[in-house]
């Protein structure tokens, strides 16, 4: 039986393409560091360090540490310096990339529906993000008022998509195995391939072009068809009783 349900966030609860967002958010955080490191550099290496964290194997390190080891060293400002420049940016500049992003109407009323059908729900977003960022993202979807079992950021997660390992860790600490989670999301690649090989049930989020896409998972269709899905199977609060 499904007892958690994890959905991932940009282009599947949220309208986000990151294809469009990163450079206006690359192009923000370059205006608010540029008096201490140049545009490219910083941008650069921003993109660099978070390629460590996406290959990061060591489970004894959040993604936060392997980021900052190697960024600050190699951008030539320490984290004392810098940490609070970064805080600051995404409590202040950062809520003004909302203008790139659309909330998707039924986002609201999928996750509801699983909270009161009294799933494990969990944000599964790409932990590259402060946890700051990603609130603010839920908010701009609508969803920000919930009691996750679990919200994947960079402080708190040691892997990232699309490692296997991602979804496993999510699997142990909300305290279910991969068999009774279900990944809802938009990316073959990163939601739907890796939380398969880590024993999940998958639901491929499909609009517009990606529908005749080829993708082997459990199931597929809009955040519309997914309700209708779970709206089919017995609650997991019914089957507690």
């Amino acid at each position: 039986m499904i007892r958690a349900i994890l959905f991932d966030l940009d282009a599947t609860l949220l309208d986000n393409d990151m294809r469009t967002f990163l450079p206006p958010y690359f192009q923000a955080l370059c205006a608010r560091l540029g008096d201490r490191i140049p545009p490219e550099r910083l941008t650069r290496q921003v993109m660099e360090s978070t390629q460590r964290m996406i290959q990061n194997t060591d489970p004894t390190r959040t993604n936060q540490e392997v980021f900052a080891d190697d960024f600050f060293p190699k951008i030539g400002h320490g984290p004392d310096e810098l940490g609070p420049v970064f805080a600051d940016f995404y409590e202040r500049d950062f809520p003004a990339l909302r203008k790139y992003t659309r909330p998707r109407p039924e986002a609201r009323g999928v996750v509801q529906e699983c909270f009161d059908r009294g799933y494990d729900v969990v944000i599964a977003t790409s932990p590259v993000f402060p946890l700051r960022a990603v609130q603010h993202r839920l908010e701009w979807a609508g969803v920000a008022d919930f009691p996750y079992a679990l919200i994947t950021t960079y402080e708190n997660m040691h892997s990232c998509k699309p490692q296997p390992r991602y979804y496993l860790e999510i699997a142990e600490r909300i305290g279910h195995a991969p068999s009774e989670c279900m990944m809802v999301g938009n990316d073959p690649e990163a939601d739907i391939v890796p939380a398969s090989k880590a024993g999940m049930r998958t639901f491929y989020v499909v609009y517009g072009e990606a529908e005749g896409q080829a993708v082997s998972a459990d199931y597929r269709g809009t955040l519309e068809d997914f309700l209708r899905l779970i709206r089919s199977w017995p609650a997991p609060k019914e089957a507690a009783r």
